[in-house]
């Protein structure tokens, strides 16, 4: 089979190359995943790099969010799951950016006939982040501001989608005029261009003077300090990864003296518990539904085959992306 892998670490244009490899086999819990769709995200580039707390002997494959059928599954699996639609994190050696994958075959997402698996792929890890930082982590209300940052990103474009069925007024924050657009076609009432100058006098002045009730932050570093400032007595600042690289630092005094709230949200901690793998399959197959009767759309920019992931992984990194890259291995 083909597979993009990763050969040592460094820049993903430089360490990334189409190899031919054996189909994996998988053990004890797995199962063999024929990959239909994989969704770059930025962790990926940070594997590359050897910058991510996930670490994989090399080479490996890269690929940490894939979609298509199983093919086969391991020791002490239910056959039962051969020949179904699913989503999954693969796990590393053996990631999504190939022909197939190896799975976790407890750790599996029903993808209905109704969803294209692009549109699964795509969807899935975006809408589940925004969704749980927006109504479980946020508690969300109609009528209230969302403050988006990195509002063309994926999590942005899920977030802004999502915040507008609920009933808010959404601002999202980009840079570049591109990105402005994306963010207005995707439904946000107002669009901050941060290359602009400071954001918080444009947002107060969106807002009449009121600020912000939820801020949802995929960014971190300076930007985030500056939309803490912009939220009101209870607002609630919604920590959801930093692609700045740069995790944010608050004073608590100033926390203290807002009376505002800072909210972790990580979708990894959802797996460690029975109860938390059942609230995430919730959230799931209400997202299903949502695609499947297009109330929500997956943020697909492009779709590229394996010889050009390298590549999408440098954009990626470089912000070049709005929106989700999805790799399809048959291309």
């Amino acid at each position: 089979m083909r597979a993009a892998r990763v050969h040592t670490n460094g820049a993903p244009g430089d360490v990334v190359w189409v190899d031919e490899v054996d189909v994996p086999v998988p053990g004890p819990g797995q199962a063999l995943l024929r990959v239909q769709a994989a969704a770059l995200n930025l962790p990926d580039a940070m594997l590359c790099r050897g910058t991510y707390p996930l670490a994989a002997p090399l080479p490996f494959t890269a690929g940490l969010d894939a979609g298509g059928v199983i093919e086969a599954v391991g020791p002490d699996v239910d056959e039962g799951v051969i020949g179904r639609r699913v989503t999954a994190v693969p796990g590393l050696p053996h990631g999504g950016f190939a022909e197939f994958a190896i799975v976790d075959a407890g750790r599996l997402f029903e993808v209905p006939a109704a969803v294209s698996m692009r549109d699964a792929v795509a969807g899935q890890i975006i809408f589940q982040t925004a969704h749980v930082a927006l109504h479980h982590r946020g508690r969300l209300a109609a009528g209230e501001t969302v403050l988006v940052l990195g509002g063309a990103g994926g999590v942005g474009v899920a977030t802004i989608q999502l915040a507008k069925l609920a009933g808010a007024t959404v601002i999202a924050v980009v840079g570049g005029a591109d990105k402005v657009e994306a963010c207005r076609s995707f439904g946000a009432d107002h669009v901050v261009d941060h290359n602009d100058g400071p954001i918080r006098e444009r947002v107060m002045a969106l807002t009449a003077g009121r600020g912000v009730d939820v801020v949802v932050d995929p960014v971190g570093g300076t930007i985030s300090d500056a939309a803490r400032r912009c939220l009101v007595v209870d607002g609630r600042l919604l920590l959801v990864g930093f692609a700045s690289g740069d995790t944010p630092r608050f004073n608590g005094g100033s926390i203290l003296r807002s009376s505002i709230s800072v909210i972790g949200v990580n979708m990894g901690a959802y797996s460690r518990s029975p109860e938390g793998r059942r609230y995430v399959d919730l959230v799931h197959g209400e997202l299903m539904a949502m695609l499947g009767d297009g109330r929500i759309s997956a943020p697909i920019s492009r779709v590229i085959g394996l010889t050009d992931v390298a590549a999408a992984l440098g954009d990626l990194e470089a912000r070049r992306v709005v929106g989700k890259i999805v790799v399809d291995p048959s291309l």
